[in-house]
Formats: structure tokens, sequence, C-alpha cells
């Protein structure tokens, strides 16, 4: 099995956060959300895991390395890839095309799932789905009495259906999916500027291939900052019985209410902290209160009361404001 991880968008709904570090290396729960994606794929997998290739932009070798290592943790190959312009989730794909031979999952690097199945490899294609309650935001498909899809419809503007595409997708041949998207580049075929993946998946459809909708317990959308917050909060819970304290923390007359991530040489003193909380490795929080919320690395918080927030790498941050979103390497209150 080999996965396809298109992340090359600057995630601009997730700035200040995606200024410094692209959106996919944001952390949940301690770990990145496309290391995260890549170890749920796996689980759901009956067959190893044997290539992953990552497609980004200008990240620098840095993160290129951190990929990588991301692979090989699964026991993958890792390869990237590049592309260059934002033509589109078709032409995104496409830059991958060495992967696409056999069997493949293709999964957008801004989404988390909660499942506890395994891939039916026998199908010729699965679409993970979501019913959601304001389908005019999202691309969605219609499905026949056998349940097989049988029409894409992005955003649409009345409605045909409740089931949201979540940006996860299996196909049992990748070279079928390679000619597709390669069709829609040499015949132009664009819609809003883009080359898009729902265009190949009607051509798949009408020549006879059928997809199956996937459902999964939980969608956990990380592409804005509420959304991200909201998914480190159902990460936590859902592993609510794991020790996510690490042994070299320092807590001084502070009371973690659980489920919280603290990281490693972190120091806590004085504070309550949780439910929900992460707080990244050698960050030092004084004299606070807080809930519900993400600090990364190397930060430091004194006299602070927050909730629903999102704070960055190397941050100075003293304030009382109730929700901040404060990217890295940034000075607030005195």
């Amino acid at each position: 099995m080999k996965i396809i991880v298109p992340m090359a968008g600057m995630g601009k709904r997730m700035r200040p956060h995606t200024l410094t570090t692209p959106k996919p290396l944001l952390p949940i729960a301690g770990k990145p959300i496309v290391q995260r994606l890549v170890e749920d794929i796996a689980q759901i997998s009956h067959e190893p895991i044997s290539e992953i290739g990552f497609i980004i932009g200008d990240f620098g070798s840095d993160i290129e390395n951190d990929l990588i290592d991301i692979a090989k943790s699964l026991g993958a190959e890792g390869k990237i890839f590049h592309q260059e312009e934002a033509l589109g989730t078709a032409h995104a794909i496409l830059c991958a095309q060495e992967c696409l031979e056999g069997p493949v999952i293709v999964a957008f690097a801004d989404t988390l799932f909660r499942a506890d199945f395994k891939l039916d490899e026998t199908k010729d294609g699965i679409l993970w789905v979501q019913k959601i309650e304001n389908p005019e935001q999202f691309g969605v498909v219609k499905v026949n009495d056998d349940f097989i899809i049988t029409d894409f419809i992005e955003k649409p503007k009345e409605f045909v259906s409740d089931l949201a595409m979540i940006g996860i997708y299996y196909f049992k041949d990748g070279a079928i999916l390679k000619g597709e998207l390669q069709y829609l580049i040499d015949n132009n075929i664009i819609k809003g500027g883009e080359y898009q993946l729902p265009d190949a998946l009607k051509n798949m459809t009408e020549k006879g291939m059928k997809f199956s909708p996937g459902a999964v317990l939980d969608w956990l959308d990380c592409g804005n900052k509420n959304a991200t917050v909201r998914t480190n909060q159902r990460i936590l819970h859902y592993n609510k019985d794991k020790d996510w304290v690490d042994s070299s923390a320092e807590i001084v007359n502070s009371v973690i209410i659980p489920p919280c991530y603290i990281g490693s040489n972190t120091v806590i003193e004085n504070c309550v902290i949780g439910p929900h909380v992460s707080i990244g490795d050698n960050s030092n929080i004084e004299k606070s209160v807080i809930s519900n919320s993400i600090v990364q690395t190397n930060t430091s918080v004194r006299n602070a009361n927050f909730e629903n927030s999102m704070i960055g790498n190397f941050v100075d941050y003293k304030s009382d404001i109730k929700e901040v979103s404060i990217g890295d390497y940034s000075t607030q209150g005195k």
C-alpha cells in the first residue's frame, strides 16, 4: 500500500501559525498533524505501507527530512515531490505520479479521522465521507440504492446530499487514477482556475468503476484555529486513559486536569492546566489557568487565563486575554 499526501497549500486560514510552520506540521497532542494522519491510515490497512509521497511547496530541507523520518517510522520509504503552482487537487496528486501504481490512498493533510474498521481492498475505490449539517460548504457525493457513488458535487448551492468528502480516498489501481488525472491536464479541463480531483472521479465512474462511501466515526478537521483546537481536544479525549505527561516535566504546586499532553522538560508552576490542553517541549507555564488550548514548544506563559487558544513556538506571553491565537517568536504583554 502507498500513501500520497498533498500538502503544498499555504494554510492561509491558519495564520499566523503557518507563517513559519506548514500547517500539516502543526502539533496535535505533541505530534504533527501529518504524522497522525499517516499513522491512522496505517492502522486501517491490511497491508504494510511501502511508500509515502509528500507533495509540498518550498518548505526547506529540514522539513523534508522530518517528513522522510515520519515515513521511516512506519517502515515506509518517504518521497518528496514539489508542486510549484497551486493548480488544484488533481494537479497536486499527479505531481507524485511515480507513486500512482497499485493500491494507493490519497489523503489531504488538513484532516484527521477516527475509525474502527479495516480497509476493504477488494473495492475499486472508497471515498470517506461524513454526514454534515451544512453541505453547501463542502464537496459531497450522491449514492444509489446499492450505496454506490453516482455523482460528485463541489459546494452545491441547493441540497443534493449531506455526505461530505473528508479528503481521504482509496484506489485499488493507482495507474487508472494517474491516467484520468493526466487526461484533465492534457485537455485543459479546469474549474475555478484549477484541475479538480472530482472531475477525474466522475470520468472513472462513467467508465464503470464503482466507488463506495466509507464512513468514519469522527471527522477531525484542522482547517483553522478553532477546528485545530477542537481536534486536539478530541484526540486527547479518545486517548484519555493514556499518560500524556512526560516523566521529565516538572509540575510544582499545580493541578493538571486530564486529559492533557505535557511535553518533555516543561515546567508548570502554580497553575491549573486542563482539561484538553497540549503543552510542547521546553515550555514554562507560571501562575496561569489554561483549558482547551495548544501551547507549542519553548514558550513562556505567565499570569494568563485563557481557553480555546493556540500559542506558537518561542513565544513570551503575559496577558489575561481570554482567547488568543499567537504565532511563533511573538511577545504579548509586559
